[in-house]
């Protein structure tokens, strides 16, 4: 790893990729362009799961946190808001959000009042953060929700589990993104809840605490 310190939710360049990312992100999930070689259909049936496992969480107000384009946002059920810092990304979920709101915001500072919702979801951004960043992310998920699921990159044989990868826009351009590999057993213990989903490529595990609304 470089010397720098890791970051990602509070670095300027990282904010800077992801926002020209915004109108090609989905071509990950879609296995398309560039990653038409993630092992379809296995990838597809992942991805397919993640859908699943989002559209089947019981109705409630849900805060998606680092929501990106929305695609995996818009099938929550009830109250929906995503928030992302990328003003790219949130235009994509807006459009994608017809009953819901899409915002710009800080994930580390939650512009969001104190049990303002039953839930925060959060998809690939959790294993982005480095350790003072995550502490700060839980620490709002929880002053804002009872519950807080997580969605993740699993960890594959032969990948080191923390490290700054490059990673490589349509237009040429490189970037170094900090980027950590879970298995989801690691990412409930960190939670201190319980695994939700184990596959090849993704992750999730979910953490209730009390006083949470959420049936």
């Amino acid at each position: 790893m470089p010397d720098r310190a890791p970051a990602f939710a509070r670095d300027a360049a990282t904010a800077a990729y992801y926002e020209q990312r915004a109108k090609e992100y989905d071509e990950w999930y879609l296995a398309q362009g560039r990653f038409a070689s993630l092992n379809p259909p296995a990838w597809h049936l992942e991805v397919s799961h993640l859908v699943d496992l989002v559209g089947g969480l019981p109705t409630a107000r849900t805060l998606d946190v680092a929501c990106g384009t929305g695609f995996l946002t818009r099938h929550l059920r009830g109250v929906t808001v995503g928030l992302d810092r990328s003003p790219a990304m949130s235009a994509l979920a807006q459009s994608r959000l017809p009953a819901g709101v899409a915002i710009v915001g800080d994930a580390l500072n939650l512009p969001i009042a104190d049990g303002a919702f039953d839930r925060v979801l959060t998809g690939h951004f959790y294993g982005h953060l480095p350790v003072d960043e995550r502490m700060a992310f839980l620490s709002e998920a929880r002053r804002v929700a009872g519950e807080l699921v997580v969605i993740d990159t699993a960890l594959r044989p032969g990948v080191e589990p923390e490290q700054w990868v490059e990673r490589l826009l349509n237009n040429g351009s490189r970037h170094r993104i900090y980027k950590r590999y879970l298995t989801s057993a690691q990412l409930a213990e960190e939670l201190g809840g319980e695994v939700l989903f184990q596959g090849q490529s993704f992750v999730a595990a979910r953490v209730t605490w009390s006083g949470s609304r959420v049936a």
